[in-house]
């Protein structure tokens, strides 16, 4: 096996070296590709086939990678992939010229060319373009895994992203569709007459979410800062300044773990609008979501894995003790205190902290017993104010906060608030993360004076949510893990 291995590399390494003598000929020829600055490209391989009547005989030019070539002695057929798909070009010595037609037999997979031709059929009815000129915009000095098995190393596909959306159509599909979600999501939103604003990455007080920040040293004022780990107080505190409706699409950051749910970087959407409450944020998210399926996928029926996911329904709307209720058979309103709770937690197999409380303890239950049930869109919602620090609380049951989480296969989708704009209160809350925070809670808020002085001088009843943006793509692409929808995801050093 290690000889076999030994006779491979030495191969590779004759096939690598074969290259940079290509180039190496080129160059002393003054035929460098690396020279070239531009090339004018008229259409792309699927505009071409999807407007063959138009452009039969017409003479195009298109630029991409060679992925196939078949030289048959005084002709050749090579196939070119390019941003929207491939085409097949006909390349004989008699129409591109004998020096050409020398060089472009050379031509490897993986080289960048460009073709200027006539569009025609071939007598096997495959759309192609006889090219009258070929030029080599670019030498590949690698070679690119073997066609028809692809990349499929996952390690590999995630590390080197650039040689996966070669090999891998329905990866660069799924980029694709990435952007085009991001742009109805936006188209949406303007729609309903809020406004894109953005807001600063690097803080002196990372809050908004339950999350462990990564921490830096700004040395240009000697301070110590933090990336964010949301969007949510300095968007509040446009809300407090009469922008009425905002949101923001942007990378925060939380030191946490990699999964398949989770990359310590990643996309999340927040929006606030003034005057209305956390019943509002449900109506638009609804109504948002089967907008961006509607538009990037044309349904509302989403293949998810084996599931389809219905977002033209109405989504289920439960509370989360009837949720605990329904899936774990416990009704958290008979349970009379903490004491009660650690009793059925520990009847029910669930570990908890000392600290934690009987709001604490609901919130184990459901994410024990219920989310992994919550497959068709459902919110969760009226959550214990124990994790709901910066939520109104529900005035007939003050133990509990106008808060939802939406969730869909089983994953939370986004989370919303009726937010909290009593000054007074809010101060309390923090007391209580800051609490939590010395009694050994990594993730707890800290107190953020301008954020309370801003409450202070005025914030109206406002709704809030969150968005992951990469779940919602691995929704509506039926990705799996979230690496899978983003480009370059975190990955341990290759040295390490």
């Amino acid at each position: 096996m290690a000889e076999a291995k030994k006779v491979q590399e030495q191969d590779l390494n004759q096939l690598l070296k074969v290259r940079r003598e290509k180039l190496s000929e080129l160059q002393s020829a003054g035929k460098d590709p690396f020279q070239i600055t531009k090339y004018d490209v008229t259409h792309h391989s699927r505009d071409i086939k999807e407007n063959y009547d138009a452009l039969e005989g017409q003479t195009v030019r298109v630029a991409g990678r060679v992925m196939q070539k078949r030289v048959m002695g005084k002709a050749s057929f090579c196939n070119v992939q390019d941003l929207k798909g491939n085409i097949q070009s006909y390349v004989a010595r008699d129409s591109i010229g004998e020096e050409s037609y020398k060089d472009f037999k050379k031509y490897d997979i993986g080289d960048i060319v460009g073709i200027e031709g006539e569009v025609f059929r071939t007598k096997t009815g495959e759309i192609s373009i006889h090219a009258a000129s070929v030029t080599l915009l670019s030498k590949s000095l690698q070679i690119l895994p073997e066609k028809y098995h692809g990349l499929t190393n996952t390690d590999l596909r995630y590390r080197q992203r650039y040689t996966d959306l070669i090999m891998n159509e329905e990866v660069k599909d799924t980029f694709v569709k990435r952007s085009k979600i991001i742009s109805a999501i936006r188209r949406y939103l303007d729609g309903q007459g809020f406004m894109e604003v953005e807001t600063p990455m690097l803080v002196s007080n990372a809050g908004g979410a339950a999350a462990r920040p990564f921490e830096t040293h700004y040395n240009a004022l000697d301070e110590d800062v933090k990336l964010r780990i949301s969007l949510e107080l300095y968007l509040k505190r446009l809300i407090v300044g009469g922008m009425e409706r905002v949101y923001e699409i942007g990378r925060v950051f939380r030191n946490e773990g990699v999964d398949t749910r989770h990359n310590p970087e990643f996309t999340l959407m927040e929006l606030y609008q003034a005057y209305t409450d956390y019943h509002g944020m449900m109506d638009l998210t609804e109504n948002m979501y089967r907008y961006v399926a509607q538009e990037v996928l044309g349904t509302t029926e989403v293949p998810y894995g084996d599931q389809i996911i219905d977002l033209g329904k109405p989504f289920e709307r439960l509370t989360m003790v009837d949720a605990v209720k329904k899936y774990a058979g416990v009704d958290f309103d008979q349970v009379a205190d903490t004491e009660a709770a650690k009793k059925l937690a520990d009847e029910h197999q669930i570990e908890y902290e000392k600290r934690h409380t009987k709001g604490d303890i609901l919130s184990l239950f459901f994410e024990e017993f219920c989310e992994e049930k919550l497959i068709q869109p459902t919110f969760i919602m009226d959550h214990p104010i124990e994790i709901s620090p910066l939520t109104k609380k529900k005035p007939d049951k003050p133990d509990y906060v106008e808060r939802f989480e939406l969730f869909i296969t089983g994953r939370e989708m986004a989370n919303a608030y009726s937010e909290l704009n009593d000054p007074i209160d809010q101060r309390e809350r923090f007391k209580a993360q800051e609490a939590a925070l010395a009694a050994g809670d990594e993730e707890a808020n800290t107190t953020d004076e301008d954020f309370l002085n801003a409450l202070e001088i005025g914030m109206p009843p406002t709704g809030g949510i969150g968005y992951g943006i990469d779940r919602l793509v691995m929704l509506l692409t039926n990705s799996p893990a979230i690496r899978d929808v983003l480009l370059f995801p975190t990955m341990k050093s290759i040295d390490k």
